[in-house]
């Protein structure tokens, strides 16, 4: 209920603003680089980079999670592990998804918009229809809000808050990514702001709705859990059938996602090839489609390789280079605001400066409690951290080495 207000919404008035001002491919990299110069701007590209692929790589994880639905034997354990065969398949079948929205976004970005179009409302149906059989009876939404508000009041579970708060940070994350393609977009200076607009009512409510109706259905750990989840809520709900429909759905949800994150996070190194910072054969072009062909298949390779983890071990470093990188694009919206007051706006954040500083305040605070959780929370990996910082690092090292290709 409280991160879209303090979180999604920021950001994605952050980049209704940025997007209709400077509507190129590259996005939030064109936003640093104009703000703060090269050196920053190749940060931004960087640690970007960095959490694009852990994320991308998550959703063909995910797609096997949903298939051993099916398919039991695909399942991971409690810990997350399961035998080095089970692994294998599991990341052959996570290849295998990588590979087909490969070929999609081959075809072109229409091509990519229109199947994602398609299957957003495929996947939303089921979904609705698990909130109308759950919430039927009298009294089931004000049983849900009471169970959420006595489990924060006995905080019984406080050990999960960084794993926790991270999973919903991510699921509200991601608003400044569309930008990479505005060069793509018709009328961007338009359109972003309308579709920004539309679809943050969209996520709240398919996020929202389909939570609320599940608890209702029941609070076992085990349902609520990363080898189970949705399709299992669903047959306790309205029977096996149920429960195959709605894994279907998330099979479809999974591969969409996949796809469209492919999209935009393409563009990025082919951005950055084409300015130097990284190599030329990444900034190789479709005569055909116009799509960033060496790029494209750069970014297959690497989300191959994460695929092989599991989702737990890569929500929590995903939003913390997350944050980072959002924290630099904040920076280029106050700067610009302040040197270029006279530069084309057609979508402004409204209240002056006041909403400005707002906007920036909000978000960057839930990053930095994310932080301060990781680095309090006993049960966090150590090691977690040691990847932010070594990504991190790693942007100013390219710089330096790759700054006379530029």
């Amino acid at each position: 209920v409280l991160v879209p207000l303090v979180w999604s919404l920021p950001i994605a008035l952050m980049v209704a603003e940025l997007s209709s001002a400077m509507p190129e491919d590259g996005g939030y990299y064109v936003w640093v680089r104009t703000a703060l110069g090269d050196f920053w701007g190749v940060q931004e590209a960087w640690w970007t980079l960095c959490y694009t692929f852990i994320d991308v790589a998550i959703y063909p994880v995910l797609f096997v999670n949903y298939l051993a639905f099916f398919y039991p034997g695909l399942r991971l354990d409690e810990h997350g592990s399961a035998s080095w065969s089970v692994l294998l398949c599991r990341w052959a079948i996570a290849l295998a998804v990588i590979g087909s929205a490969l070929v999609v976004n081959w075809r072109g970005v229409s091509v990519v918009g229109k199947s994602a179009a398609w299957n957003t409302a495929l996947v939303l149906l089921p979904f609705a229809a698990l909130v109308v059989v759950a919430l039927k009876s009298a009294g089931a939404a004000h049983e849900a809000w009471s169970l959420v508000t006595r489990e924060l009041k006995s905080n019984r579970h406080a050990g999960l808050i960084t794993l926790g708060f991270s999973i919903v940070l991510w699921n509200y994350m991601g608003w400044d990514n569309t930008s990479t393609f505005a060069g793509e977009v018709n009328d961007a200076r338009r359109n972003y702001p309308r579709a920004l607009g539309v679809v943050m009512l969209v996520t709240v409510a398919a996020y929202l709705a389909p939570v609320f109706a599940g608890l209702v259905v029941t609070t076992s750990p085990d349902a609520w859990s990363e080898s189970q989840g949705w399709p299992v809520i669903a047959a306790r709900a309205g029977g096996p059938w149920f429960g195959l429909l709605l894994a279907g759905a998330a099979l479809v949800a999974m591969w969409s996602i996949f796809n469209s994150q492919l999209l935009y996070s393409s563009r990025l190194p082919y951005v950055m090839a084409r300015d130097g910072w990284l190599p030329a054969p990444l900034a190789a072009v479709s005569k055909r489609t116009a799509m960033p062909v060496g790029a494209l298949v750069a970014s297959c390779a690497v989300s191959s390789v994460f695929a092989a983890l599991s989702f737990g071990k890569l929500v929590v470093i995903d939003v913390l280079l997350y944050s980072a990188a959002l924290a630099l694009e904040y920076v280029a919206l106050l700067v610009l605001r302040w040197k270029q007051p006279e530069m084309e706006r057609p979508f402004r954040i409204p209240g002056g400066w006041t909403g400005v500083v707002l906007v920036t305040l909000a978000p960057l605070g839930c990053a930095g409690f994310l932080l301060v959780s990781t680095l309090r929370d006993p049960d966090s990996d150590p090691r977690q951290l040691l990847v932010v910082a070594a990504a991190i690092a790693s942007g100013a090292a390219l710089y330096f080495v790759r700054r006379k290709n530029h």
